[in-house]
């Protein structure tokens, strides 16, 4: 896969990229698209999925678990474990 299509990917909204990734299994389910073609949108869909894994787990580090006393009041937020 050309770097500038890697470079194109990097840059997108983990909605766009899952958005893009769903079209390009749909083509390749279909079964109609040239071998040719089917390889290369095959890669982009790869390059897609490891760019929506990246994002989810950049939001998943940012997520906050809230912190209660006893009385079930909000006491403040410590970061969650994410494993």
């Amino acid at each position: 896969m050309a770097d500038n299509t890697v470079a194109d990917v990097k840059k997108l909204s983990f909605e766009r990229a899952i958005e893009e990734l769903e079209t390009i299994v749909k083509r390749l389910e279909d079964g109609k698209v040239p071998l040719e073609e089917s390889v290369a949108i095959y890669e982009r869909g790869e390059a897609l999925k490891r760019r929506c894994e990246e994002l989810l787990r950049h939001a998943e580090a940012r997520v906050e678990k809230i912190t209660a006393d006893a009385s079930g009041r909000a006491t403040g937020t410590v970061p969650l474990d994410v494993q």
